[in-house]
C-alpha cells in the first residue's frame, strides 16, 4: 500500500543538497584558480618589467661629465618575447628626460620598483619605475627609468585562464554531482534493506527486526519493533475474543432453544405454544445473527493476515456439501455436485474460503422450498467459478448490487430467519482473494444463482 501524500524523497534531497554544495565549491574553485593564476601572470609581467627597467638603469653611465645611455637591446627584447604588446620607456636624470617618451607618467613609490597601471595613448599600460644614483664628477645624480608595457597579452592570458577555469569547474561540478548521487545511494542502502526485509515478511510475521542497522536508524527500528509487538498483542487478544465470544454466545442460545422446544412439546394451550414458537424463532434469529457477526469479524480479521496455500476447489465443495447435507435432508432438498474431471486449484486461506462456500450454500438451503434441488457446479477457464443454483424464491425486486451490503436482505424473505450477512461474508472473502461474488437469477427457472469467482492457483 502506497502513501497518498509523500513529503518528498530523502535520496533526492541528499542529491540536491550535495549538488548545491558541489556547485558552490565549483564556483569557489573557479574564482580561486582565476585569482591565483591572474596574480601569477601579473607578478610574472611585473618581474620582467622590473628586470628590463633595472637593465636600462644599469646601462646609464657618466662620460666626461655627461650622462649617457647605451640602451641594451636585451632590455627591450625580453618584453617583446612575452607577447605582441607595445613597449614604452623613459629615462630621466634629475627629473629631465634623457631619452624616451616625454609624456610617460612616472609611477609613484618610495622604495624599490614602483608599479602602476593606467591608461596611456588609449591603452591600458602596466609600468614600473626604477631609480638609482649616479656619480658624475663627484656629484650625485638621480637616474629614473620608467618602462611600460600594454596589457593585451595579459588579457589574452586572463581569457585563457578563465576558459580553463570554467572547464575545470564544470568537470569538477559534474564529477562531484555524480559522486553525490552515488553517495546518496550508498547512504540510503541501509534504509532500503530495512524496508525490503520488512516487506518480505508474511502477514503473521510480527517478530522484532534484528538486522544490523546504522546508529541513525536505531530509533526507527526500535519504534517499529515496539509497534509490531503491540500489534501482535492486539491481534492475539482480538482472535481470542472472537473465539471466546463464539463459544459464550452460541452455547447458551443453543441451550435456551433446546429447553424451549422441550417445553413447547409439553404445552397444551394454543396461545402458550404460539408464544413459545415466537420465542424459539427469536432465539434462532439471535443465534444466527450472533454467529454470523462473529463469522464476519473472523473474516475481517483473517483477511488482514491472509494465509495463502494451494487448495483443491473440488475437495472444498465436497467437504462443505457433506457438512450441510443433514440440514438439506431435513427439508428433503437434494444437493448435487457437478465437478470437472480435471483438478482445479485456488490459492487462498482455507478457513475463509470454507466459510464463504458454507454461507452461500446455507443461504441456498434456507431459502429453497421443501423437496427441491440445489446444483453446485465447479467450472474453470481463466478463473475458478463455484456456482450455487437453487429453486427458491429468488431475490424479488431487490437491487442485486446491494445484496452484499451488511444486513441487506431481499424484500420477499421477511418470514425467514436471517441476519443479512451471509452474502456479505462471501463477498468479503472473494474480494480478499482477488475475486468477486456474482449474484444473478436462475436462468433455468425460479430461484437464484450465486457464483464465487476466484483466481486459479
Amino acid at each position: 500500500m502506497k502513501l497518498r501524500n509523500p513529503t518528498g524523497s530523502i535520496r533526492r534531497r541528499l542529491v540536491v543538497q550535495l549538488g548545491l554544495i558541489a556547485a558552490l565549491l565549483s564556483v569557489a574553485f573557479f574564482l580561486a584558480i582565476r585569482v591565483v593564476a591572474e596574480g601569477a601572470a601579473t607578478d610574472t609581467q611585473d618581474n620582467i618589467l622590473a628586470a628590463s627597467a633595472t637593465s636600462i638603469a644599469e646601462a646609464v653611465y657618466s662620460d666626461s661629465g655627461e650622462v649617457r645611455l647605451e640602451l641594451p637591446y636585451s632590455a627591450i627584447t625580453m618584453l617583446s618575447t612575452v607577447s605582441e604588446d607595445r613597449v614604452f620607456y623613459r629615462v630621466l636624470v634629475d627629473g629631465q628626460t634623457l631619452t624616451g617618451y616625454d609624456d610617460l607618467i612616472l609611477p609613484q613609490g618610495r622604495r624599490g620598483p614602483a608599479f602602476d597601471t593606467f591608461e596611456y595613448r588609449g591603452e591600458d599600460l602596466r609600468a614600473v619605475r626604477v631609480t638609482r644614483m649616479l656619480s658624475v664628477q663627484d656629484q650625485p645624480r638621480q637616474v629614473e627609468v620608467v618602462v611600460g608595457q600594454t596589457r593585451l597579452g595579459l588579457s589574452a592570458i586572463s581569457s585563457r585562464i578563465t576558459t580553463n577555469a570554467v572547464a575545470i569547474g564544470t568537470v569538477f561540478f559534474l564529477v562531484a554531482t555524480a559522486l553525490s548521487f552515488f553517495a546518496a545511494q550508498n547512504a540510503m542502502q541501509p534504509l532500503d534493506h530495512l524496508a525490503q526485509a520488512v516487506a518480505r515478511r508474511g502477514p503473521n510475521d510480527l517478530r522484532p527486526v534484528t538486522a544490523a542497522t546504522p546508529a541513525e536508524l536505531v530509533p526507527l527500528v526500535g519504534g517499529l519493533n515496539g509497534f509490531m509487538g503491540r500489534l501482535s498483542q492486539a491481534l492475539t487478544r482480538s482472535e481470542d475474543l472472537i473465539t471466546e465470544a463464539a463459544h459464550r454466545v452460541r452455547t447458551p442460545l443453543a441451550t435456551v432453544r433446546t429447553q424451549a422446544e422441550v417445553i413447547h412439546r409439553k404445552m397444551k394451550h394454543p396461545s402458550n405454544k404460539k408464544a413459545l414458537r415466537e420465542m424459539i424463532r427469536a432465539v434462532d434469529e439471535s443465534s444466527r445473527s450472533a454467529g454470523q457477526l462473529l463469522d464476519h469479524a473472523m473474516v475481517t480479521f483473517r483477511s488482514d493476515q491472509l494465509e495463502r496455500q494451494s487448495i483443491s476447489a473440488a475437495d472444498l465443495l465436497r467437504d462443505v456439501v457433506d457438512r450441510l447435507q443433514p440440514t438439506a435432508e431435513l427439508k428433503d432438498i437434494q444437493v448435487t455436485l457437478d465437478l470437472p474431471s480435471e483438478p482445479v486449484s485456488v490459492q487462498g486461506d482455507a478457513i475463509l474460503l470454507q466459510n464463504a462456500v458454507r454461507n452461500v450454500l446455507d443461504n441456498a438451503i434456507k431459502y429453497s422450498p421443501v423437496d427441491s434441488d440445489i446444483a453446485v457446479r465447479l467450472e474453470a477457464d481463466t478463473q475458478c467459478r463455484m456456482a450455487f443454483i437453487d429453486q427458491g424464491r429468488g431475490f424479488g425486486q431487490a437491487d442485486l448490487a446491494q445484496l452484499t451490503a451488511r444486513f441487506s436482505r431481499g424484500s420477499n424473505v421477511d418470514d425467514v430467519v436471517g441476519s443479512g450477512l451471509g452474502l456479505t461474508i462471501a463477498d468479503d472473502v472473494a474480494r480478499a482473494h482477488g475475486g468477486a461474488l456474482d449474484i444473478t437469477s436462475n436462468t433455468e427457472g425460479p430461484g437464484a444463482c450465486v457464483t464465487l469467482v476466484l483466481p486459479l492457483s
